[in-house]
């Protein structure tokens, strides 16, 4: 009879073979693997569904279901409060309904339940909020999230169909992904990875994938692909292959504490003046994608490098006076004067 202890490592390095292999394996392969015989294989397919790893099985290959197997993780209270931290992010700053988010949840606040029982509940909370129906319902961005993240975590390509804002045209691509990022900006969850045709680094918004598709083509991430330093010089997600651009902004006094008290950017630099009023200078690919933080802080900031973006601001600045009954020169002098006195009253 087989010893208990030799069976249980033999299913456990199973498990790892066939986790190894996201396409499965013959049994003959998993024999000669482990140095068992191909019967035995059978045997261990139910012995490893008992212990909780979820087996399919097609003809003479098997495999494990890597969207059902759950991943056993240990953590300490700080780590979970970490993760909170980030799921609370995650639960605020993005809109969809999301089933997975929410499980995910629901699970760490049911393991702290008798360790942190303040903290359970908050975290159930939060489960709640990203399984509340009030939020916005959209089964095919959860479908084509799914399909990505399966092809990532198989490095099998997929085939997207990316609708495209600008031509209001719907375009297909083969992709390789790899990365996933969210932006926190825009409610939104983008895709970063290799993009037949151009043949060429890309980004995709998952919210406008219209239909995603796994193939069987396998790819393999670069060993010097660095999403960190890929997104390094961005303001969210945007970036360039250029070098990155200065930006300057004067900020008033009044939120002078507010500028200090975070970093904005990993290239920032402060310059207090004399007034209480302080120069703020960082390094980014893409200035554009700071319009809507730029905006959000209204008068109390000033665009002062680059020419172009200090160009956006001063239109939308005129047409935001006229928008309210006040009357704006079009010259730019004329107009920043009028704007000055109407922002002092």
């Amino acid at each position: 009879m087989e010893k208990i202890e030799g069976k249980a490592a033999r299913l456990e390095q199973m498990k790892l073979i066939l986790l190894a292999h996201p396409e499965g394996l013959s049994r003959a392969e998993v024999a000669r693997r482990l140095g068992i015989h191909r019967t035995t294989v059978s045997r261990y397919v139910p012995n490893l569904e008992q212990i909780g790893v979820p087996v399919w099985e097609d003809g003479q290959r098997i495999g494990i279901d890597r969207e059902q197997y759950q991943i056993k993780i240990g953590m300490t209270i700080h780590e979970a409060t970490a993760v909170h931290l980030a799921a609370r992010l995650l639960a605020t700053r993005m809109d969809e309904h999301n089933p997975h988010a929410a499980s995910a949840l629901r699970k760490l606040g049911e393991a702290l339940r008798h360790i942190a029982p303040f903290i359970s509940r908050h975290v159930l909370l939060s489960a709640d909020m990203m399984e509340d129906q009030a939020r916005r319902q959209d089964p095919q961005f959860i479908k084509v999230l799914e399909t990505l993240t399966r092809a990532w975590s198989e490095g099998r390509k997929v085939r997207v169909w990316h609708w495209h804002d600008r031509t209001n045209r719907v375009y297909e691509y083969l992709l390789s992904p790899y990365f996933l990022e969210p932006y926190a900006v825009g409610r939104t969850v983008h895709v970063v990875g290799f993009r037949e045709p151009p043949d060429a680094l890309r980004t995709l918004k998952v919210e406008r994938i219209r239909r995603a598709e796994i193939t069987a083509e396998r790819y393999t991430i670069p060993q010097d692909f660095d999403p960190q330093a890929l997104l390094q010089d961005a303001w969210g997600i945007w970036y360039a292959e250029g070098e990155p651009v200065e930006v300057a902004l004067r900020f008033h006094p009044r939120v002078a504490h507010r500028v200090r008290e975070s970093q904005w950017h990993v290239s920032e630099q402060i310059e207090e003046q004399e007034d209480g009023s302080l120069i703020w200078r960082a390094w980014v690919a893409e200035p554009q994608e700071m319009l809507p933080w730029i905006r959000g802080w209204g008068a109390d900031v000033e665009v002062l490098e680059p020419t172009e973006l200090r160009e956006t601001l001063m239109g939308e600045a005129r047409a935001l006076a006229r928008q309210y009954g006040w009357y704006v020169s079009r010259t730019p002098t004329a107009a920043d004067s009028v704007l000055e006195a109407f922002f002092d009253e």
